[in-house]
């Protein structure tokens, strides 16, 4: 039977993040995606021009809808904009009991406009963090969630310390916009480990957290481990990078129609 994996995040117009990045991540995976909207943005590779945030009850409704239908192997989030839609989303994953969560915690898109009111940092970290099996944040993200600079390799452990602390049950904070090689860290409590691969030459990036988290659920959907599947999840996104087409006057988005890796095949530890 195919795996299911669901996506709570926001619809991009452009399609190259939020929700058409995940479901097309997930096609890549061979994983049947079933998506919960939480808002609409009018947005390209240049920016977001506006957003209309949907109603609570309807983000709840939407992942009741499939869950009483479908099996649901996974779940990603998304942008989940402020503090009601964030409660919303947290009490329904617990009344569902999904498993494997990854919340991509979408506070700042790449053209540096802000996706996350400020009240609903709180409600991240206190309501959701805790039911998930890994946040992913980039280091803008980190910064502002661990409450220190993330400059370094050696800051993108501190920030994940802390992020576990707060708790998180594992973090992987994501280091794409640091010089040199593109090195992720990831942390549970126990382990810290390094995820590295060769930077790809295409300035920005547009939608690679959202397609790196939609890929980390979906390897997990299949049956994966967590830390093998963030493994296959970055060997997608670098390849997506490398192949990726020149649309737009801005970000660049990612080629999700390279197709995913064989599950069996990981990097070495």
């Amino acid at each position: 039977m195919i795996p299911v994996a669901l996506t709570v995040a926001g619809s991009d117009s452009s399609g190259g993040a939020g929700i058409q990045a995940d479901l097309k991540t997930f096609a890549a995976f061979g994983v049947f995606g079933a998506s919960a909207i939480t808002a609409l943005t009018a947005q390209n590779t240049l920016g977001v021009r506006a957003i209309a945030n949907l109603e609570p009850e309807f983000i709840g409704a939407q992942i009741d809808a499939v869950c009483d239908d479908l099996e649901v192997s996974a779940v990603k989030t998304g942008m989940l904009s402020n503090a009601a839609a964030i409660e919303k989303v947290a009490v329904h994953v617990r009344a569902q009991r999904l498993a494997n969560l990854i919340v991509d915690p979408v506070i700042v898109a790449a053209s540096g406009d802000r996706l996350l009111e400020h009240d609903a940092i709180t409600m991240l970290k206190y309501a959701l963090f805790p039911a998930a099996t890994l946040i992913t944040p980039n280091i803008r993200e980190a910064e502002i969630l661990a409450g220190c600079a993330v400059r370094t390799a050696d800051d993108m452990r501190e920030a994940a310390r802390r992020l576990v602390t707060m708790g998180a049950h594992s973090v992987l904070v994501t280091g794409g916009a640091l010089e040199g090689d593109a090195v992720d860290v990831f942390f549970d409590g126990r382990t810290m480990r390094d995820f590295r691969a060769p930077r790809v030459a295409v300035g920005r990036a547009h939608g690679a957290g959202c397609t790196l988290s939609a890929a980390i659920a979906a390897s997990m959907a299949r049956g994966q481990n967590l830390e093998d599947a963030i493994a296959l999840a970055k060997r997608y996104v670098t390849h997506a990078l490398e192949t990726a087409p020149e649309i737009g006057h801005g970000s660049r988005p990612l080629n999700h129609l390279v197709g995913s890796f064989p599950t069996d095949v990981v990097t070495p530890r």
